[in-house]
């Protein structure tokens, strides 16, 4: 698979992950059609990731992406990635991705991630 830019692997089954990058990519509009970024349903292409040593169920608990020179990028460092790509909010990415923030940031970010797996694992929804 060709990289052509910021490739965002995301689970469609978790309704909260899947509303959000359906509201993200449709700010990116011109980004996805010029090729600058794509998001990527794992539950399609499982084993997409395995080259990496990263599982289904560890993209399922976190967002994952590979940038323009093929390298893994997880967590918060995505969320930040895509604002960089965002019209109007790169404030944002400068404000929870500085390096005083960005620890607090991948902390939150990792425990609701967590919470949110858990719950759409007893919620069934793999």
């Amino acid at each position: 698979m060709p990289i052509h830019g910021l490739t965002v692997w995301y689970n469609t089954r978790c309704p909260v992950c899947d509303a959000g990058i359906d509201w993200q990519r449709n700010k990116l509009l011109a980004a996805v059609r010029a090729g600058q970024i794509s998001f990527r349903d794992i539950n399609e292409q499982p084993e997409a990731l395995a080259a990496y040593g990263v599982s289904l169920d560890d993209v399922r608990r976190r967002l994952h992406a590979t940038d323009e020179a093929g390298r893994l990028i997880v967590g918060a460092d995505v969320a930040i990635a895509i604002w960089l790509k965002t019209k109007g909010e790169g404030w944002l990415a400068s404000l929870l991705g500085n390096r005083v923030m960005l620890p607090v940031t991948r902390f939150a970010y990792d425990r609701f991630a967590d919470v949110l797996f858990a719950w759409n694992r007893r919620k069934r929804r793999w």
